[in-house]
């Protein structure tokens, strides 16, 4: 079965060709970072009007280097949400119009249930059940993942997202943006344990995260250095700031693993790029005795195979949509 796949959910246009859920043909994204960078953060209303003019043309590159024709195509998947809401709007209304050509069954696919199914891509092994800690610009969540189309959420973040956080610290630091890849780099050459940052803990709630503390701390340490005068050791501050985030995910990830019984552990999105948390959680899994699946860096980030292959999966279940399908800005994974 041959899907091609649209993505649009924030600054990233990406379409591409997937055959049986796994086999990718063609994978093609178009960034939209430079354009966004001069205002430190995606513009909702140039990510939309980008991916309207982009799309078309990306599509037709996703075809023409799978080396198939439109008529090869068995059913178009695409993202729905969640995201911006313009940006999946153009994808979505895309989709649509194509299917409709085209004759082939529309596809809807939850964003997260795509980086989820990333890891499907890189490893044609992994099948469910496994835990995903799946962290990203918009999301921080640790899911039971039970079959390919049945994910229950343990852990959410209670505000700010890892992704979001990473951002914000990486703005105030005068990093750019995006802030995670500069922020990353920056922390290889600082000391980790030189600044005290929190690690906040949810009564009650062992699996769920908070990370805007965290993103005040840092913000609040930079404001008063500059207040002051005072030098500030930025690349320690940032290695400080991700050994912190990692140090809220990775032992929650472990400790649900051992309590819902799973040997084995994924991790998505964009964040899982992240070298400290990527350090962190292999040692965990060796120390532990857990089966890990962190997908390559180019998987980490938006893009469309891994629509494509989680399409194929709600195909299977019966997932289809009609020309009423709508976009969503937040739904939840499960």
């Amino acid at each position: 079965m041959i899907i091609l796949a649209i993505e649009t959910s924030c600054d990233e246009t990406a379409a591409a060709v997937v055959k049986n859920g796994r086999d990718v043909l063609s994978g093609e994204v178009f960034s939209q970072a430079d354009m966004h960078a001069i205002y430190g953060g995606v513009v909702p209303e140039i990510a939309s009007r980008n991916h309207a003019a982009t799309i078309g043309k990306l599509t037709e590159l996703a075809i023409e280097n799978a080396g198939i024709s439109k008529s090869d195509i068995d059913a178009i998947a695409v993202t729905y949400a969640p995201g911006l809401i313009g940006a999946l709007l153009v994808g979505v209304n895309f989709a649509k119009g194509l299917a409709l050509a085209l004759d082939v069954p529309l596809i809807p696919v939850h964003h997260l249930r795509g980086h989820i199914a990333a890891n499907y891509i890189a490893f044609p092994e992994l099948e469910p059940p496994f835990l995903c800690m799946i962290v990203s610009g918009g999301s921080s969540l640790i899911a039971d993942v039970q079959s390919y189309t049945d994910i229950k959420i343990i852990g959410r973040s209670r505000d700010d997202a890892a992704g979001e956080c990473f951002d914000k610290a990486a703005r105030v630091l005068d990093l750019g943006y995006p802030g995670g890849p500069a922020l990353d780099q920056l922390a290889k050459s600082g000391d980790k344990t030189l600044f005290a940052l929190p690690r906040p803990m949810i009564d009650g709630h062992p699996y769920d995260m908070s990370f805007s503390g965290l993103k005040t701390a840092v913000v609040n340490i930079v404001h008063n250095a500059e207040q002051k005068g005072l030098a500030l050791d930025k690349a320690s501050l940032a290695a400080s700031f991700s050994a912190a985030v990692s140090d809220i995910l990775v032992p929650r990830v472990v400790t649900a693993a051992k309590e819902f019984g799973h040997k084995k552990i994924a991790i998505a999105g964009g964040v899982a790029a992240n070298s400290q948390i990527r350090t962190d959680i292999l040692n965990a899994a060796q120390q532990h005795g857990f089966e890990l699946y962190i997908p390559p860096l180019d998987l980490c980030g938006d893009n469309a195979q891994m629509i494509g292959c989680q399409g194929y999966y709600e195909y299977l279940a019966g997932a289809r949509a009609g020309m009423e399908l709508n976009a969503f800005a937040t739904m939840d994974v499960g």
